[in-house]
């Protein structure tokens, strides 16, 4: 006889809560190292801040106990790091360009706790991510408009250029970072509902399945959209995270390579007509190629003296960094926003700069392993493509700041300073959560047929043979009776 044992789930949260003590003392022990490098002491608010960031870890921490307790452990505590680390290097460059105050430190922590705000809101209202296919094309229709609040006469602004914000109430906004999130809810709506069509028609071309005609649509509209973002808002950077988050997702749900083939044609063909039409993307084009040259690194506006700085800055740094408050990363431009990288890379050097980027390899692959284990198509595609969001930004900031691809504008998701980035990412890292407990919650309780000895087969229950419920016991596909067996 065969004894089946059952065994409870292991939630991770006694892990989580550990991981984010070692968060909540990495960060601490680095704004201390800072305050005591620029002014030989330890910061007077560093109370304030371990106050702030150990409330901040243990609502969320208590918050996903009650409402995902089976969510990924280690998701929270790698975004507090990268939280921490980044509100440490903003708060060590307000120090060395006499911010008063440390005003933009002090910015970035009430960003932060909006976005843990933010968060807690999802993990409480939004039970099933299912109910979210329900607006597909609401999202789509919301994604849209968010792309084009920057155009609107009177509430759009231009900054440095790119008309990517929106002033309300004296505070700046970019809608794009909010766009990304319902924009990845609409393209998993829609491909789980037309993944069938999308992979399976179409002509073979030397051995690749290519689309029909009439479903390339959506690829090129994706393109379209992207073009008139770059074009009329002058913006590469949302550009290509746009198209490159529709053509990832749609060869998660087609697994064909001519869907990505498709997509790098597109790009390219894009890339290489506005580089060519508009000043703008050839002037990022010539400081990523021709950066060390004299004419290009003077130029003013859109000469390479940012990147080069930063190239500087980082070798500088060498392979273990000049040390928490000993480097001079304010020299370089925009050093706590669009190159916080170069800031960390010559500080940490490139050891600790390999670890971050090794915490955004985890917390990707920590989301690419959720779609993997939840049971839905549209949970599948969601967070395959939000995972995609953060891995694809960090590839384009480390891209652009060493020189492997152009500038894009880009920030660093949870690092740089802006409130509307830090506040979305916290977002995309609660629908990860919530997508992660549907993939870590055990199988619900199933039917399975119990075994029958030779010889006429009598359902249990009443005498007459009639199952207990009163019903004639055909529930199974053989009428045989059935026992509960949870699945683990």
């Amino acid at each position: 006889m065969a004894i089946v044992s059952q065994q409870r789930a292991r939630t991770g949260r006694g892990s989580e809560l550990l991981l984010l003590g070692l968060a909540l003392l990495l960060t601490l022990f680095s704004y201390a190292q800072v305050g005591l490098a620029e002014t030989g002491q330890v910061p007077a608010d560093l109370p304030v801040l371990a106050l702030l960031m150990a409330a901040i870890a243990v609502v969320a921490h208590l918050l996903i106990r009650w409402r995902a307790p089976y969510a990924d452990p280690v998701m929270l505590p790698v975004v507090v790091t990268l939280n921490g680390i980044g509100l440490t290097m903003i708060y060590r460059i307000d120090l060395a360009r006499g911010v008063e105050g440390a005003a933009n430190a002090d910015r970035q922590m009430l960003w932060t706790i909006l976005g843990v705000t933010c968060a807690v809101g999802v993990l409480v209202f939004l039970r099933d991510h299912r109910v979210l296919r329900r607006y597909t094309y609401t999202a789509m229709i919301a994604g849209l408009v968010l792309l084009m609040l920057p155009l609107l006469p009177g509430l759009g602004v231009s900054i440095n250029g790119a008309r990517i914000w929106i002033n309300v109430a004296s505070l700046s906004f970019q809608p794009a970072e909010l766009a990304k999130i319902v924009l990845a809810v609409f393209f998993a709506g829609y491909l789980v509902t037309n993944r069938d069509n999308l992979a399976l028609a179409g002509p073979k071309v030397l051995g690749l399945q290519l689309p029909r005609g009439r479903d390339l649509g959506p690829i090129l509209l994706a393109w379209a959209v992207s073009l008139a973002v770059l074009v009329f808002e002058r913006d590469l950077g949302t550009s290509l995270l746009f198209f490159g988050l529709f053509v990832a997702m749609l060869y998660v749900a087609t697994e064909r390579l001519s869907w990505i083939l498709i997509g790098l044609v597109l790009f390219a063909g894009g890339a290489a007509a506005a580089a060519s039409l508009f000043p703008h993307v050839g002037a990022r084009f010539d400081v990523w190629l021709h950066a060390l040259e004299p004419e290009i690194y003077n130029r003013d506006p859109g000469g390479s003296g940012q990147v080069v700085q930063g190239l500087f800055g980082m070798a500088s740094g060498g392979l273990m960094g000049t040390g928490w408050g000993a480097g001079e990363p304010q020299l370089v431009p925009f050093a706590n926003s669009d190159f916080i990288v170069a800031s960390l890379g010559e500080e940490l050097g490139l050891t600790g700069l390999l670890a971050v980027l090794v915490l955004y390899l985890v917390l990707a692959q920590r989301g690419m392993r959720a779609a993997i284990g939840v049971r839905d198509g549209f949970g599948k595609l969601l967070a395959s493509g939000l995972a995609f969001v953060i891995a694809f930004q960090c590839f384009v900031v480390v891209g652009g700041v060493t020189r492997l691809i152009p500038l894009t504008g880009l920030t660093m998701p949870f690092l740089a300073l802006g409130g509307s980035s830090l506040v979305s990412n916290w977002i995309i890292l609660a629908l990860l959560l919530r997508i992660s407990d549907a993939a870590r919650r055990p199988a619900p309780d199933v039917a399975r047929p119990l075994p029958q000895p030779p010889g006429p087969a009598v359902p249990v229950g009443r005498e007459d043979g009639a199952a207990p419920d009163g019903t004639d016991g055909a529930d199974g596909d053989d009428g045989q009776p059935t026992e509960v067996v949870r699945l683990s």
